[in-house]
C-alpha cells in the first residue's frame, strides 16, 4: 500500500470540526495534522506520551489536560461531574475549534463526556448509548451509561458563542 493517512484508534467525527479518538501514535500524526486542530482535550489521569506532546507543540496545538488530578477515579468511576462540565464548557465554545477529545483508548472517558454532550443536545438515551457502545466495543461499562443517564444537563453552561451544530440541534 502507498503512503496514506491512518486515524488513531477509535477515531470518529462527532460534529463538524469536533473529533474523538484514543491517544495517537507517530503513525497517526500526518492524519492529525490534516485536521488543523486548535486544541486537544486529553481526559486521563496518566500523562500523555511525550512524543505526542512534542508533536502538539510543533503543530502549535494547545493541550488541555482534564481529569489528571482525580484521586477518586477507578475502573468503576471513570470521571467526575466537575470534569465533564469543564470539558463541555470547552466543547461548547466555538472559539476552541477545530477541537479533538481523547483519552488513552478513546472509549470510556471520552465516551462519557460525549454522551453527556449528546444528552445536552437532547438525543434519546437509546441513540446516546448506541454511540457509546460503538466505541466501547465489548468493554461497555454500565456505570458510564448510568452516569450519562443521571447527568443533569441544567448544569451545563452554554456560552454566548456555541458551535453552529449545537444551535441547530437545540432549536
Amino acid at each position: 500500500m502507498g503512503s496514506g493517512f491512518m486515524p488513531p484508534v477509535n477515531y470518529g467525527l462527532v460534529e463538524e470540526d469536533l473529533h474523538r479518538s484514543g491517544q495517537p501514535i507517530e503513525l497517526n500524526f500526518p492524519f492529525i495534522e490534516r485536521l488543523r486542530l486548535k486544541k486537544v482535550i486529553y481526559l486521563s489521569p496518566d500523562d500523555p506520551d511525550p512524543v505526542f506532546v512534542n508533536f502538539l507543540k510543533d503543530q502549535e496545538i494547545e493541550l488541555i489536560r482534564l481529569g489528571s488530578d482525580e484521586s477518586a477515579r477507578s475502573s468503576w468511576n471513570s470521571i467526575s461531574e466537575e470534569t465533564v462540565l469543564e470539558a463541555l464548557r470547552i466543547i461548547l465554545d466555538a472559539s476552541n475549534y477545530p477541537l479533538h477529545v481523547m483519552d488513552h483508548l478513546g472509549r470510556h472517558t471520552s465516551g462519557t463526556v460525549l454522551g453527556c454532550l449528546r444528552k445536552a443536545q437532547r438525543w434519546s438515551l437509546t441513540s446516546i448509548f448506541d454511540e457509546y457502545r460503538r466505541f466501547a466495543g465489548n468493554k461497555v461499562r454500565q456505570i458510564n451509561e448510568q452516569f450519562i443517564e443521571l447527568f443533569d444537563t441544567d448544569l451545563v453552561e452554554i456560552p454566548p458563542n456555541p458551535p453552529k451544530w449545537f444551535n441547530r440541534n437545540n432549536d
